[in-house]
Order: structure tokens, then sequence, then C-alpha cells
């Protein structure tokens, strides 16, 4: 062993500690985060979206070879099972046409589930009063008179709606609601996988879905995946950018915007019925002419809507209005007199483009 080589090691190991000492000593950086001057999120959106796709033609390829899984996918619905898409990729315009070619037998109702918040008891609500209508319809055309009773789940309750959709007609199976779950795994979804399982598990219920996180899975037990979801799993990669998930997730380095704060809103009001958005706009309509009031009392958005035919009861606008919560399209707050008043969290001029928006 060479002599020297102990002495080596010492200096080797007290120069390193020399080093560590020297640059601790050094004055710190007085940087912040908030000195970083943030680009607008809709600037940094449009520069993305500027930039050429690779490959669009393979991509298109691609896309099109899943439509010959299209006879097989409906044949499993069928049979009782539920499709599972995963892969790296967008796969909304992917599933969105199969339901749209190959479920038209069927009621189809859509979950978005990269939406913040998703209140799934008006999804079970929905789809029962979808089951009943199909249900009357089928009895009318067997026995040629319109069945008048009313729907067992009249209570709005998401465990009747459950029952009705698991337990009524068992012997009309050909009636069938089939629920298409954008990201399942998504951020609004993930408290809920045990209430979507139940739904699935419905009889009169089939389920399409995506997912998209790598650890997904493990938001399911054994019981979920093989007896309540019942997935047939299918790896079907599209390339395609995410471009309506993603607009509901803030950019790095980028600050949220007038623009685009109305056009996140928009896409959510596009998703909604037709009547939903004139709510909507007689709510902006009005904050826009009283700025300086806390919000509308629902006494007054429930008169115009009345008068204008848009709602036919109280319900029916506290449904819409739930549903505007949901989303985050609007909040309440007390007024001075003590009664709730409902306002939009969006400054006047995004809220000016927003009612241009959805004309």
């Amino acid at each position: 062993m060479d002599a020297n080589e102990p002495e080596e090691e010492f200096g080797f190991s007290r120069n390193y500690f020399l080093a560590k000492e020297s640059r601790g000593s050094k004055k710190k950086s007085a940087q912040k985060i908030s000195d970083i001057d943030l680009v607008d999120e809709q600037e940094l959106r449009d520069s993305a979206a500027r930039i050429v796709t690779k490959h669009e033609k393979e991509i298109i390829s691609l896309t099109n070879s899943y439509k010959s899984l299209y006879t097989k996918w409906a044949f499993e619905l069928r049979c009782g099972f539920g499709l599972l898409m995963y892969g790296f990729g967008s796969k909304k315009s992917l599933i969105e046409d199969f339901a749209s070619s190959a479920l038209t037998d069927y009621a189809v109702i859509v979950i978005n589930g990269y939406l913040q918040s998703i209140n799934l008891k008006h999804v079970v609500i929905a789809m029962a009063e979808v089951l009943w209508d199909q249900l009357k319809t089928k009895r009318k055309t067997s026995t040629g008179n319109l069945c008048k009773t009313k729907p067992p789940f009249s209570s709005q309750s998401m465990e009747d709606g459950l029952a009705f959709l698991d337990e009524s007609q068992a012997n009309e199976s050909d009636c069938i609601v089939c629920v298409v779950v954008h990201n399942i795994d998504g951020p609004g979804l993930r408290e809920s996988q045990q209430h979507l399982a139940r739904i699935a598990s419905c009889s009169h219920v089939r389920m399409v879905a995506s997912i998209d996180h790598v650890n997904a899975p493990l938001l399911w037990d054994k019981k979920m995946v093989h007896t309540q979801f019942n997935w047939c799993w299918y790896h079907v990669p599209t390339f395609s950018p995410y471009n309506i998930e993603g607009v509901f997730f803030p950019l790095i380095l980028a600050y949220g915007g007038t623009t685009q704060n109305a056009k996140t809103a928009t896409i959510v009001l596009q998703s909604l019925t037709p009547n939903a958005q004139s709510v909507f706009k007689v709510l902006a309509e009005y904050q826009l002419s009283h700025s300086d009031e806390e919000g509308m009392p629902i006494n007054n958005l429930y008169s115009i809507c009345r008068e204008r035919f848009l709602v036919s009861s109280q319900v029916t606008l506290n449904s819409h209005l739930t549903e505007f919560k949901d989303h985050e399209l609007v909040k309440t707050r007390r007024h001075s007199d003590g009664q709730d008043c409902y306002y939009i969290p969006l400054s006047p001029e995004a809220l000016e483009k927003l009612i241009q928006e959805i004309g």
C-alpha cells in the first residue's frame, strides 16, 4: 500500500468540508418566487396552441384503427362489463365518437371528471329520470297507453335513484343508461369512487371510463374492480393533446387573467342545458346593472326566470343554482336585510365577455 494514500484521502476529505463550509458562509440570495415576472395565462396557452403537432397523420390513423373495436366494445357492454380506456393522450374524442356511433340504442350521460367539483346526486337523479322515460316509452309502444304514474324516486334521494336503476323492471333488461366518465381519476371524482362503483353495479347501467394517472388503479379495491365496475381494460394511446381537460388546470409560471376566467366559465356553461345558460345570463345581467349590491336575491331571480318561462318551479331553479355552485360559477353571501344573494365571482370585464360568448 502506498504510504501517501492516507494523506491523499485526508486531503480530499478536508477540501470537501472546506468547500461546504465556504459555500454555506456566502450571503443567501434575496430573490423570491414572487419576484418572477409571470406571463398572462391566456398568452401562454395561445403560444402553446401554436405549437405544430408532429406526426398528425399517424395520430389520426392510430385513432381510426380503434374504430374496428367498436362492435366488440358494444357487445361487452351488453354483456354487463364496463370499459376502461387507458394510455397516453386524451381519450375524450375517441370515447365520444364510440358513444355517438355504437351506442345509439342507449341513453348516454356524460360526466367530466376533469372538473374540480361534480355532484353525483344530480347525475344519479338524471339517470333515473332517463331510465323512467325509456320504460314509459316501451310500455306505451307495447300497450298503446302512456303510463301516467309518478316515478318512485320523486323524493330526489340518491339512494332512491340508485335503487330504481338497480331493481326497477329487472325483466326489461334492454332499457340501459350508459354513463361516459372522462377522467374517472380526475380531482372532482377521486373521493367518490365508492359511489361511482355503486352506480356502475346497477343492473340498468353500463359505464365507459378513461384514466390518465399512472396510479389511478390504487383508487379501487378488488371488489370494485372485478365485481362492481367489472372492467374490461383497453390500452388505447391516442397521443392527442389534453386541450379541453387542461383548461381547468393552472399553468406553471402563469397567472389567470380576465380572458382566461371567462373562457373557463364559457366551457363549463356550454356543457349545461340552454335553460341553465339563460338563468345564468339573467344573474350576470343583473350583476352588471347593480354593481353596488351584494348580489341578486333568489326571489328576484325566480320572478324574472318565471316570467321568461326559464323555470317552472322553485325546485327547478334551485337545481340550476346548485349546479352553478358545484362548478364554482356562482357563490352566495348574506344581504344586509338577512337574505341570501347569489353573485358571480368574476370581474365586470370578464362577465361582459362571458355574456357575449354564450350569446
